[in-house]
């Protein structure tokens, strides 16, 4: 990034889009955030839903990953209830993307022709 790039930088809040975030964890598997949407004045907006969102890490061999992924749901309850199919499939897809960037990377492994020269054949 240049110098000019980083000064067009704006960090400016859009006022019209504003959530007030609730954690509930079991410490153990995962985290559920309630994002209550709220007006610039920090008052409840209640002209927008509700958004829960789950989020949890899966050991891997070069360590945590962390999943994450909406959960439709009205109440923290059904989102609990959620949970566990919601992150499988926020899992699902992400091996689906792995899946297809190994393919696209064995596609582009070009073997080239060989150059040996056997005498006399």
């Amino acid at each position: 990034m240049t110098d000019e790039q980083q000064n067009e930088l704006e960090f400016k809040l859009d006022r019209s889009n504003l959530y007030l975030e609730e954690s509930y964890t079991d410490l153990k598997v995962g985290t559920i955030k309630r994002l209550t949407p709220v007006k610039a004045d920090g008052t409840e907006d209640k002209s927008r839903r509700t958004v829960f969102v789950g989020h949890t890490s899966v050991m891997t061999p070069n360590g945590a990953l962390p999943i994450q992924n909406v959960i439709e749901a009205k109440e923290l309850s059904q989102a609990i209830k959620k949970f566990p199919e919601a992150l499988q499939a926020a899992m699902d897809r992400l091996i689906e993307e792995v899946k297809k960037y190994q393919e696209q990377q064995e596609s582009q492994i070009q073997t080239p022709d060989s150059n040996i020269i056997i005498p006399g054949r």
